[in-house]
């Protein structure tokens, strides 16, 4: 077993990290950028080494600084996380040659399934389902053509990449010529892949996934799958397991073919299978593999009672044999994610310092802020994910809204308010998700936004700081506390509220 782990990432995956190492007796390594110096995930590591500036192309991309960061503090392997370099064959290989271990999928798994036009041949050959969809497309001429004989609306999308880059849904020709360049031109500036092709697109669709797991010894298994329907611009917001509705057939059938698309290639370490599915027929079909650890891998853990993380780090240091494994889960789990932006102003993403930061004790909470950390502009805004398991649904979505409702968060804007809306909503109720719900529902709050506060606005609380200076005044306090307690009044707040 290794001695010393680094983790190549930050945020709430790497603090996830290190409390695995832990509690496995591992000593962790933590790197991070000028605008990381006071996250949480530094302060938890054994050791926390700077590897350059906040942009993520001169830190947390940086392939040199992050070995030799390994180097230097003689950390025997490298966990990625998710996002950042934890799909990168080519840092795996650089790990490699440096004398280093990469915890995740091997570099060919990579690569066979990276690209997604590669996935759907190896898909097709092991007859797990596909949407109607093209090859490579080299020319709008060729996607038109192509578009026109699988019927629209088709899905333009990239090769590489993921997150919901590169995508986009087109309704007739004159929309996937306008999408064509520009999806080409981000996938290339996102990926350095600029390879195209198109899908059918499904008008009633649900994301389901399923987690594989391979042992390097040719044993693939399958541990469940999660809905990620609940989605905005293409970007999850809330996941859980098991999928509502799926009949144990549906169910078999999606975790029989994911299963045998990894045993296909012997798969070795955490992926993920994609699949969309039909809401009005019952059928699905292959979308895409994750060569990586998902977001919403704590759902599957909730269920399972497995810590992926450990697997993960067991399978790179040789030591776990899935030959008798049977997967067995019980019960239901949910995660939402907290982001920090704005859904009154199109979800833009707001930055500042926490000035409160109040996060369920009730839930399983995985972050890396708390009271005081300063959010910046420079990497992705989640700030936690909240995540809960009850004996069934019904009993999850009550300890979620629960957990929402004792969540605080002061000095920037958040999704908390949205999401207290969506979980509370008839259609996630009942379980009836899909990948464009979100779209039905309309975000309502009660705020005030002050525009232009001037230099005669204050901010005042009730009763305020009683009392008087020596000098003959009150320290603070409405100046007319009864309007100042109607205004709290028409907002919902408490009479107490500033």
């Amino acid at each position: 077993m290794f001695r010393k782990v680094l983790i190549a990432n930050r945020g709430a995956i790497a603090c996830r990290v290190i409390r695995t190492l832990r509690r496995m007796g591992i000593a962790s390594v933590s790197v991070y950028s000028d605008a990381d110096t006071d996250s949480l995930h530094v302060s938890m590591a054994d050791e926390a080494v700077p590897i350059g500036p906040a942009p993520a192309a001169q830190s947390y991309l940086n392939i040199d600084r992050i070995l030799e960061a390994a180097r230097t503090t003689g950390a025997e392997a490298i966990h990625p996380g998710y996002g950042f370099l934890s799909e990168n064959p080519d840092f795996v290989e650089a790990c490699a040659a440096a004398g280093i271990v990469f915890i995740g999928p091997r570099p060919e798994d990579m690569r066979r399934f990276g690209l997604k036009h590669t996935a759907r041949e190896i898909a097709s050959r092991e007859g797990v389902p596909l949407l109607p969809g093209s090859g490579l497309l080299s020319s709008i001429d060729e996607a038109l053509s192509a578009a026109e004989a699988i019927g629209y609306p088709v899905m333009l999308k990239s090769t590489a990449g993921g997150g919901g880059i590169g995508m986009q849904l087109c309704h007739d020709p004159v929309a996937l010529k306008e999408a064509f360049d520009r999806i080409e031109r981000l996938s290339r500036a996102n990926f350095g892949e600029g390879g195209l092709f198109l899908e059918k697109f499904v008008e009633r669709a649900r994301h389901i996934e399923v987690q594989i797991f391979g042992d390097g010894r040719g044993h693939v298994v399958a541990l469940g799958e999660r809905d990620c329907s609940v989605q905005r611009r293409n970007q999850k917001i809330i996941e859980e397991t098991p999928a509502p509705g799926l009949t144990a057939e549906t169910r078999r059938a999606l975790l029989d073919g994911a299963a045998r698309l990894g045993q296909s290639i012997g798969y070795t370490n955490a992926g993920t299978v994609e699949f969309v599915y039909d809401d009005a027929t019952g059928a699905f079909y292959f979308l895409e593999v994750n060569t990586r650890l998902q977001v919403e891998h704590g759902v599957t853990e909730e269920v399972t009672g497995i810590d992926l993380v450990e697997w993960m780090i067991l399978q790179a240091a040789g030591e776990l044999d899935l030959a008798d494994f049977r997967p067995r889960c019980d019960g239901a789990s949910i995660q939402a994610r907290l982001y920090c932006e704005d859904p009154g102003r199109g979800f833009q993403p707001s930055t500042g310092v926490l000035t409160e930061c109040v996060l369920p004790a009730a839930a399983r909470v995985e972050t890396w802020v708390e009271r005081g950390t300063e959010v910046t502009p420079y990497y992705d805004p989640m700030l936690a994910k909240i995540i809960v398991r009850g004996a069934d649904r019904a009993a999850a979505l009550t300890r979620m809204r629960d957990a929402l409702a004792t969540t605080r968060i002061g000095g920037v804007e958040t999704n908390l308010r949205y999401l207290r809306q969506i979980l509370n909503s008839e259609a996630f109720t009942q379980g009836a998700v899909y990948t464009r719900m979100l779209e039905t529902i309309e975000y309502r709050t009660d705020s005030i936004e002050v525009i232009d506060g001037g230099t005669q606005t204050t901010v005042q609380d009730f009763p305020g700081r009683l009392g008087y200076w020596d000098v003959g005044v009150p320290p603070s306090g409405p100046m007319d506390s009864l309007a100042f307690r109607l205004a709290n009044r028409i907002v919902g707040n408490p009479e107490s509220a500033a």
